[in-house]
This record gives structure tokens, sequence and C-alpha cells, in this order.
């Protein structure tokens, strides 16, 4: 089938995206590699179509299917994507991706190679053509050029030779693609996915979610628009999930189960009433977590896989919990975040956690069993707020701690809150021990940044300390709101305060939290505190990798992270994780933190996974790069590579 006969297809809904294909994922690189085969008449590969009635196809986009039968695409979206775009100058019905991959995509008559537009280097040069121009205005379009080029009187020479390239590339829409059909009564959804990840197992292939997804969207087309929708009323709460997470709540609440094949049999109006059912108990879940915890937001959310737990314990309660038992569901949240249940092998652990609350023995109390179990008492100790950096496990732990205690900002005496009002309110971490006294000490990084050096204070109060030492601005903060400076956790010795009792006074504040840390944890115990009894026949924790460090350490290094982050969005690209937390497979024992990283690939499955590690050590890039991550350490590199190697834009 020619070219042109498929864009056509497009066109008049005659050929379309089954609902189960992920969005457009190609880079300029693959554009431009393929016109430039088609235009040497190399071959491209054919296509591979589900043939099927268009009554009840469920199809990616807005636009309508023709009546009869229409050909669903298996395999090649990326490529008709890209013709489409090319030749047509804009994305077909069904585009989900970054656009600017197949805009502006240039010829040079002479060189007979594609580039995209560079104006500093195409501009007023005749030998450029347009490629979307000359295929949309065809014999018309090629007129123009060849207009072009006879006003240009040293051109005259070879004007025979780019007439004939100019004809060459405009035959690229004649040229006929073997289109291949799957067909027949017996090719149900499940069996055309499968086809489909055999012939894509080189390509975009499905992930377990993605199945599942596919398959309830097969009778319930809308389901993946309305679970998008959610996400973004979360996200703007600043609670970032995907559609993976969601899915696996919805199977939780109506399975018990995490693996998402037990989905795949569930009827559309019994998806739909799981993800309601899923939805609320997430709502609940995030209220509970940020109105009783204090934890509001991405950054101090460190258990978001256990949220499909908890949603199949709410959803098993009727969503209706009780103060003692809210609590310890609570506490079993935090405990969970606390040792990283939930950062190793996440599907077995979850499966587990969901076996304990299944039958007449299980419950809190078995799921709080097996977590003490796993990894042994779950008192914490002092030595636990040794971890350094914004990324450390017991960073949202301190910022539960501010937010439950009510803790007091040191400038203004008032009670700590996410929300204060004025820009110069909110809240940000704030060095004790100021980072620039302590290197002229010459004091080492994880020192400096270790979480018993970190509190949080408003952006005005934060300022105005400044670099001052605690020796000279803990009086006046004592002096102006007594007991303020207790509300954080601050050693009452003065002696500590000095610069070279700086060891000293971390220590002194790690007891002081450890203490109002398991205090918090015996309050939502509401006197049960056998949880937090370090006797008794627990088995030993495993024996933990050591952490190697790393993470954010400032709040300007965040914003320098999150503006990469606004960047990438702009450029139709995922933000990236901040504060990621790797982690042993096997015990879940943290080994490092990756200030920002695409575990998955920026091009998710289509290219290696990256880490963004600004200022980190040796170590914290070797376990990193041994991990598989392409490491960058400077936001330039990294936005360097991401121009060169996935929008593949031209560096002048």
């Amino acid at each position: 089938m020619k070219i042109s006969t498929i864009l056509d297809h497009i066109d008049s809904g005659h050929m379309a995206l089954p609902e189960f294909q992920r969005g457009y994922v190609w880079n300029r690189e693959q554009v431009r590699g393929l016109f430039d085969s088609l235009y040497k008449r190399h071959p491209v590969g054919g296509l591979l179509v589900w043939a099927t009635e268009s009554q009840g196809a469920d199809h990616r986009g807005g636009g309508a299917l023709a009546a009869g039968i229409v050909k669903l695409l298996l395999d090649g979206q990326q490529r008709m994507t890209s013709l489409y775009g090319v030749v047509r100058g804009h994305p077909p019905k069904f585009f989900d991706g970054n656009g600017q991959a197949f805009t502006g995509l240039r010829f040079h008559l002479e060189e007979q190679s594609f580039e995209f537009y560079q104006p500093v280097k195409m501009k007023d040069d005749p030998l450029w053509i347009d490629v979307t121009e000359l295929l949309k205005q065809g014999n018309v379009g090629m007129g123009m050029f060849i207009n072009q080029l006879t006003a240009v009187p040293e051109l005259a020479p070879k004007l025979g030779d780019y007439v004939s390239r100019l004809s060459r590339l405009l035959a690229v829409t004649d040229i006929d693609l073997h289109v291949e059909e799957v067909t027949g009564a017996d090719k149900t959804l499940d069996v055309v996915v499968d086809i489909f990840n055999r012939v894509n197992s080189g390509g975009t292939k499905l992930s377990k979610g993605d199945l599942a997804l596919a398959k309830i969207c097969a009778d319930w087309p809308q389901a993946r628009d309305t679970m998008k929708a959610k996400l973004k009323e979360w996200a703007a709460a600043e609670y970032h999930f995907n559609l993976d997470w969601l899915l696996r709540s919805v199977n939780t609440a109506l399975t018990g189960e995490a693996k998402f094949l037990h989905l795949h049999n569930r009827s559309a109006t019994e998806i739909q009433e799981g993800l309601k059912r899923a939805i609320k108990h997430i709502d609940t879940s995030l209220n509970l977590v940020g109105g009783r915890l204090g934890l509001d937001h991405d950054q101090v959310f460190f258990g978001r896989f256990a949220v499909p737990v908890m949603v199949r314990y709410l959803d098993q309660h009727g969503g209706m919990l009780d103060e003692k038992t809210r609590d310890k569901l609570l506490f079993w949240f935090v405990q969970a975040g606390m040792w990283g249940r939930f950062s190793g092998s996440t599907e077995s652990y979850i499966d587990q956690d969901l076996n304990a609350l299944e039958g007449p023995n299980g419950g809190l109390d078995a799921l709080l069993e097996q977590l003490r179990l796993w990894h042994g008492g779950l008192r914490v100790e002092p030595g636990h707020f040794t971890g350094w950096s914004l990324g450390a496990r017991f960073y949202p732990v301190l910022y539960l701690m501010t937010r439950m205690g009510e803790s007091r900002d040191w400038g203004t005496g008032l009670p700590l809150k996410k929300n204060l009002l004025g820009k110069m309110s909110k809240l940000e971490v704030h060095h004790i021990f100021p980072k620039a006294q302590l290197y002229k000490q010459d004091y080492k990084r994880p020192e400096i940044n270790a979480v018993a050096n970190f509190c949080f204070l408003t952006k005005d109060t934060n300022l105005s300390i400044s670099d001052r030492l605690p020796e000279d601005y803990f009086p006046q903060v004592e002096a102006a709101h007594p007991g303020a400076l207790a509300s954080q956790w601050i050693p009452n010795d003065p002696v500590l305060w000095k610069i070279e009792r700086f060891r000293d006074f971390l220590e002194a504040r790690k007891e002081l939290l450890a203490a109002e840390m398991n205090r918090r944890m015996a309050e939502l115990l509401h006197g049960d505190t056998r949880w937090l009894d370090s006797a008794g026949t627990t088995a030993a924790p495993p024996a933990q990798p050591a952490f190697v460090g790393g993470g954010i350490t400032s709040d300007d290094e965040e914003a320098i992270l999150i503006a990469l982050g606004d960047w990438m969005e702009t450029q139709g690209l995922p933000r990236g994780e901040m504060s990621y937390d790797y982690a042993d497979p096997a015990t879940g024992g943290q080994l490092a933190v990756i200030d920002l990283a695409w575990p998955n690939g920026i091009q998710a499955e289509l290219s290696q996974p990256v880490a963004l590690l600004i200022d980190e050590g040796n170590e914290v890039i070797r376990v990193a790069s041994q991990a598989g991550f392409r490491c960058f350490t400077t936001v330039a590199e990294l936005k360097k590579y991401v121009e060169r190697d996935v929008l593949v834009v031209e560096m002048n």
C-alpha cells in the first residue's frame, strides 16, 4: 500500500491506533533516519495491522472511525506518525507525544542530506528545502522551489540535478509498504496484545500495567482519560503519581492482589466501581498522611507503594476507621517508609502485605508483625539520624516531627505550617550550623549535610540568620521566643552551640530526635507500645549494604532540579524523580540517593536509565553507574545529552 494511501486512511478513519498503544516516543534522529532511508529507497519495514469491525474497536484520539472494517496499527506506529507529521505538517488525531521530533525537517539539494532547521545555517539558502512544504503542496510546491532555484544564476549548471532530486523526494509518498493483517474471529484483544508484544520485542514493549490498561480500555475506552484526570488533580496538590501506581490501587481494592493479571477478567463495570473505590480510599490515605502526619508533598512522601495496601485495608472496612485504628494504620505507613519496605521488590512485598490483611487472623497486627519480622525492631535509634541529604529516609521523618509537633519558627515564634501566607513564609531547610562556616573548619560533606543539622524555618527567617553560628543567634532566638529552640529539638547546653563542638551537638540532637520520634510513634499506637519494644522474638534484620550517600543538600540545589524538570516538560519529556531512593532489591537497604533520576530512561524503556548527580562523590557515581544509570554531573551536560541524543537538536 502506498504511503500516501495509508495517510489518507488515517485521515478518513480507516486506519487508527488501538487504545493499548503507547504514545509517540521517536526523536529527531530517528525521523531523520527514516526519511534518509526512504529517499535512498532503502527498506523501512512493513506494517502490521489488526483488521476488525469499527463498531466496538477502541482507538486512541478523538476522531471517529469509518464504518465497516478498520485497520488498527500494531507495528509501525512510530514510522507512520513521523510520516504523517512531516507530510501533513501536523500530528495525526491519535497523536500523544513530542511534536518537535518531526517539526522543521529540511533537505539539502547538493549534499542530499536531511537535517532539522537551524536559522543561522539555513536561512536564505535556497538549497535547503522545507520537506513538509514540498510534500504538502506536491507539484505546486515543487514548482515554487524550482522558481527559487532559477532565481540564483550560479545554480543553473546543476538545476537539472536539483529538479531530479526534488522529484525523488516528492515521490517518497508513492513508496509501497507491505501491510500484513491480523484477522479472524479468534483474534481477541488478549491475542492481539500478545502479538503486539512479540513483534515489538525490540521496540516499545508494553509493561504489565500497560497490558492491564489495554484490556480495561477494550471494555471501557474512557478509562485512561478518567485516570489521567485524577492524576492531574493529585499533581496539583503536589503528589505526583503515574497510571501504573493508580492501577495498582484499583487492583488491590478489587482483587486483594498486587499482580495486574488478576484484573484481566474483570468487567468494565467492575473496573469502574473499583476505580471509584480506589480513588476514594487514596484521597482518604493522602488526607490522613498529609493531615495527621504532615507529609503533604512529594519530597517527603516516602511511602507511595504503601498506599495500595492502605487502599485494600480501607476497602475492607468500608473506608471508615476509628481513631485508634486510623493511627495504627499510619504507624505502619511511617514504619514501612522509614525502613524502605517498598524500595526493593515492590510487587512481591505488596503481595505479602496484602496477604497479611486477609483471613480471620489477618489485619493490622499481622501486617505489623510481618514488618517486624522482615526488618527487626521498629524503635528509632539515634544512629538512624546519621543519614545525610534531603534524600535520606529520615529527612521525611524530621519533616513529620516538625509538622506533628508544631515546631516553631525562630524568627516569628509561630508554629510552622506548609502554607503560611506570603512568599517569604515558605518553609525551607535550614542548616543549623551554616555550611560555609563548617567547610572553613574542614568538616566533611556528610557531617555538614547530616539530617541532625537540618531544621525547617520560613524563608525570611532562614535569610535573616544567614551564615551566623548558633552560639551567636541561638541566645537571640530564645530571648525573643522562649521554647522555640526546644520545639526543634536543640540541645539546651550552650557549650554544644560552639562550632568546635559540632560533632557533639549532632550526637546530642540525634538523641533528642530519636526520643521525640518514638514518642510520636507511641502516640499513634494509643498505648499499644509492644510494637516499639526492642525485646521479643523478632528476627535479626538482614545485613544492610553500606549507604554511600548522595542527594539534594540545599534549597538552591532543589530549585535547580525543579527548573530542570520544568525545562524537560517544555520539551515534551518527563520531569524525572527527585531524590530517587536507589535501594538493594533484596533487603530494601538504601544504597544511594540520586538527585534526579529517570529509572526507566528519558524515553521510557527505549533508552537507558539516566541520573543527574550534582556535587556527588565518586562512590555515589560508582553505585549509580553499576546500577545501569547513565550519569551526568551538571545540568548543562544533561541538557546537551537530551538535545543531542533525545531531541536531536543540532548543536551550533
